[in-house]
């Protein structure tokens, strides 16, 4: 069973549009129940976005995040520059980061969907084993300005 989000996610995704709201509470879901231990930050710039990483450190080690927009969401993938896109649905032109934009949540039930993220997974930088404390679950930024985390400039 996937973790309610946080009552703060849940403040700052009001602002936005209910069936934005129910897409990126929705591909949240599919992101924790492909990687369950993954570590949420939540941060709040120009848009809403949450980063997924084993570690703790979206930026330096994630490997997903969700981007609310006003009519879509987009799952970023981290690194998905590195990864095989045979059926060419990843967008962006960074170094690194590719996202695949989310309008309905027929989208979410696409099977290379969860491909690509498990794909993502496997590359992501885990805690050396037996390193001591963990990360919380959830973290909050706020103010992530100048962070490109849709896919197109600084990745």
């Amino acid at each position: 069973m996937v973790k309610p989000p946080d009552r703060v996610l849940l403040g700052y995704l009001a602002s936005y549009p209910p069936h934005v709201t129910r897409l990126f509470l929705a591909l949240r879901e599919v992101v924790l129940e492909e990687a369950p231990d993954a570590v949420e930050s939540i941060s709040k710039g120009y848009a809403i976005a949450i980063g997924f990483s084993f570690t703790g450190k979206p930026m330096k080690d994630g490997f997903c995040h969700i981007v609310a927009c006003r009519s879509h969401v987009n799952l970023g993938l981290n690194r998905g520059a590195l990864l095989p896109d045979p059926m060419q649905v990843l967008a962006g032109t960074g170094k690194l980061i590719r996202h695949i934009t989310i309008r309905r949540e027929a989208d979410l039930e696409r099977p290379f969907i969860r491909r690509y993220l498990d794909a993502a997974i496997e590359q992501a930088p885990r805690p050396p084993r037996g390193a001591p404390g963990r990360a919380p679950r959830t973290a909050i930024a706020r103010g992530a300005q100048g962070l490109d985390i849709q896919g197109g400039g600084k990745g």
